[in-house]
């Protein structure tokens, strides 16, 4: 498994005017093929009246599956052009569609090939880049008195509460770099002079951005 990769946050949209002609950029990510197709398909329902719904779309850890279809522009001129962009930008588990509704100017080869990857990247844009780390779960069970000592360390730390469980003592779920469990524990065991039960759990994806966790 990669212990990171960069994605899509979540769906985005963005619409371009380009020689009278309007392009409209859908992007959103996806595990599956399946999600990739379906979505395809309800943009073609909800734009069955454009003259090309073109896309592209990559899957897969190491870009197993990348697929791409012009939707009746010339050959190599709109859905190539989009799975480039996506490929520049080094993102995994996507898929764009961009709409087009011809305003009566021809853009030729060179004009559409332009078109469609500027959509495509506003399209990406908005739906906003997001870095999915390999985290371990680590759960940190402790008496109530070291939980700021143990909130401070985490945080200072680098590291992200994912949740606090209150119970007769406290458990504090860590999401920890895979990387990095030897040295939190370590971290956590000085902090609180060995008082703290520390279990690391499952291992789970999770997106971060500017440093932050996006929930």
């Amino acid at each position: 498994m990669l212990t990171a990769y960069r994605t899509l946050h979540g769906p985005g949209e963005d619409t371009l005017i380009i020689k009278k002609s309007r392009f409209i950029g859908y992007a959103r990510p996806v595990e599956t093929e399946a999600e990739a197709v379906q979505f395809i398909e309800s943009i073609r329902k909800k734009h069955w009246d454009a003259n090309h719904n073109c896309y592209a779309y990559q899957l897969g850890y190491n870009d197993e599956i990348q697929k791409s279809n012009d939707a009746g522009e010339p050959a190599g001129t709109a859905g190539r052009p989009i799975l480039e962009v996506i490929k520049k930008e080094n993102l995994k588990n996507v898929v764009v569609v961009v709409t087009r509704y011809f305003g009566g100017t021809l853009l030729g080869a060179g004009g559409l090939i332009r078109a469609y990857g500027q959509t495509a990247g506003a399209a990406l844009q908005a739906a906003g880049v997001v870095t999915r780390s390999l985290f371990q779960l680590v759960r940190v069970d402790i008496d109530y008195t070291w939980l700021g000592q143990v909130e401070n360390e985490t945080l200072g730390g680098g590291f992200f509460i994912d949740h606090t469980d209150y119970q007769d003592r406290v458990t504090v779920a860590v999401l920890v770099p895979v990387e990095q469990v030897d040295a939190y524990t370590t971290l956590i065991t000085d902090a609180t002079n060995g008082q703290a039960v520390i279990t690391p759990g499952e291992q789970v994806y999770a997106s971060v951005a500017d440093g932050k966790l996006v929930k």
